[in-house]
């Protein structure tokens, strides 16, 4: 049976960089950078004026600032697809400006994807962009710039469609007020939660953690589109606490940390077969989704077990099953890695791949070496794994994308090889998550009872606060923090894992001293 004339394809993918530290650096605004990536993504279409007159949607990840992560002194864009859109000409009908999440990358190319099988659309062009190694390069020299534009979509009858933050249900009250509010510090507490259940002591998992990305480095140290130059690592270099390795949050030197200082932008290019065939696209640049899978996790206290994935391990499951295919048939991976610990519940635990799976576990690189800060990374890896299955053809490739705090989990499966729009799924796949009983939350704890995990957060290599969760002998979880420095300095003495505390409840947070 022939493929519907609406079925989507991405058909261009682009990607760039600019470096701080390399000749023609002139300082690009995000705008400008995602303007790169967008005109480098329909030049792969090799028809791209062709292609280009075809877009009738753009939508755009969010950048760190447009996400209230950070504030960038020189103003922005209120608008941000249609300041990129602008500039490459394009007048669109619809554009988008997505959620925010790891994870938001696939929910917008399941938005376009959707619109162009409906057939409300043609053609739509996404990309993503950070500026943050630029901003805080200039801020440092004392250097302005304007960067604020403005566009009115009802004057150029544009639908406008902007998403919100959807930060809702990623952390709680609770968690903010003991200090739970960075991603390492979220991720740190996953990571030591994982270790308590696999009974691994520290030693032991640094070097898990190590083995993990050490051949993350060699990828990145060969992607033309990394943040910055990069050196292949051993395991002990990435693992290890050196002066140039300095601990971030236990258990995390800086070298196992997402890197936020980037200037990088990507791309893709989707379009009807039947637009794609107007516009003369050569088929051997046409990549078919197989298989996609959206799924939120509770919030973080809330979670049965704060070391596992369940949403991860399900949305895998069902873009693989959808696909018709198994962990096995998938020829190339890319998990997103701001941490190790998502990269072990969903590769590792979940697929029972090994960390040194000749496939590999990125395409990229990953986010603490290639970099792609932010909710973009996926971007990338999705740009990247097309370029792979464009040499491959008829194999799969699988893309894992991760959003919050392990909170959202989005995964794809792409091939050469033609297939009918898959759709995306989520509904009834959150149904099945949202049934599992949540954690009994003893908000306002009081009393003893055993750490389950915990951080040491580090300010310039400094412990500075201790951060535990566990369960009270009368039932229930707490959480619970101190500042106070004796008690720090036994938890990196010794494992606090399993040693029993006594909880006493505050005005807004708990606290916490060894029993």
């Amino acid at each position: 049976m022939p493929l519907s004339e609406n079925t989507p394809v991405i058909v261009g993918v682009g990607q760039f960089v600019e470096r701080i530290d390399e000749p023609g650096y002139v300082g690009l605004s995000f705008v400008d950078l995602a303007a790169a990536a967008a005109r480098a993504a329909l030049a792969d279409t090799q028809a791209g004026p062709a292609v280009a007159a075809l877009v009738q949607a753009v939508g755009s990840i969010r950048t760190f600032e447009e996400s209230g992560a950070m504030q960038v002194p020189f103003g922005r864009a209120d608008k941000l697809p249609l300041a990129v859109a602008r500039r490459l000409g394009i007048k669109p009908e619809v554009a988008i400006l997505e959620k925010v999440g790891g994870q938001s990358p696939l929910a917008l190319l399941a938005d376009l994807g959707n619109r162009i099988a409906a057939g409300a659309v043609s053609a739509g062009l996404m990309f993503g962009s950070e500026a943050i190694s630029t901003v805080r390069h200039l801020v440092a020299k004392g250097e302005m710039r304007d960067w604020a534009e403005s566009d009115d979509p009802d004057a150029m009858g544009v639908q406008w469609i902007d998403k919100g933050l959807g930060f809702e249900g990623t952390l709680s009250a609770t968690s903010i007020a003991h200090g739970i509010r960075a991603p390492v510090t979220a991720y740190a507490l996953c990571e030591n939660a994982r270790r308590a259940r696999l009974g691994l002591s520290r030693e032991a998992y640094g070097r898990e953690m190590g083995n993990l990305f050490a051949p993350f480095t060699n990828v990145a140290a060969g992607n033309p589109y990394s943040a910055g130059a990069v050196k292949p690592m051993s395991a002990a270099e990435i693992a290890t606490p050196a002066e140039r390795n300095r601990m971030i949050c236990d258990p995390y030197p800086l070298k196992l940390v997402s890197r936020d200082q980037v200037n990088q932008a990507a791309a893709l290019v989707v379009m009807s077969a039947r637009a794609a065939r107007a516009a003369a696209v050569p088929e051997d640049r046409w990549i078919y989704l197989h298989g996609a899978a959206l799924a939120n996790e509770r919030e973080l206290l809330e979670r049965p077990d704060i070391g596992a994935y369940p949403a991860a391990n399900a949305a895998i499951a069902a873009a693989l099953s959808q696909a018709n295919a198994t962990a096995d048939a998938i020829a190339a991976f890319d998990f997103y890695s701001c941490f190790p610990v998502p990269v072990f519940n969903a590769a590792i635990d979940g697929l029972g791949l090994a960390a040194d799976d000749p496939r590999g576990l990125t395409v990229t690189g990953g986010l603490p070496y290639f970099g792609g800060a932010g909710n973009n990374y996926s971007t990338h890896a999705l740009a990247s794994m097309v370029e792979v299955l464009r040499g491959k053809p008829g194999a799969k490739g699988l893309v894992g994308l991760n959003g919050g705090f392990q909170s959202k989990y989005g995964a794809a499966v792409l091939s050469s090889e033609p297939r009918e729009w898959p759709g995306c799924q989520s509904a009834e796949l959150q149904a099945q998550l949202d049934a599992v009983p949540m954690a009994t939350m003893a908000v306002a704890a009081q009393g003893q009872g055993r750490i389950g995990t915990f951080t040491v957060i580090f300010a310039k290599g400094v412990p500075e606060q201790a951060i535990v969760i566990g369960e009270l002998d009368t039932g229930g979880r707490f959480v619970a923090t101190t500042r106070d420095a004796t008690t720090v300095a036994t938890m990196l003495e010794s494992d606090p894992l399993g040693r029993r505390v006594v909880i006493t409840p505050g005005d807004k947070r708990n606290s916490f001293a060894f029993d």
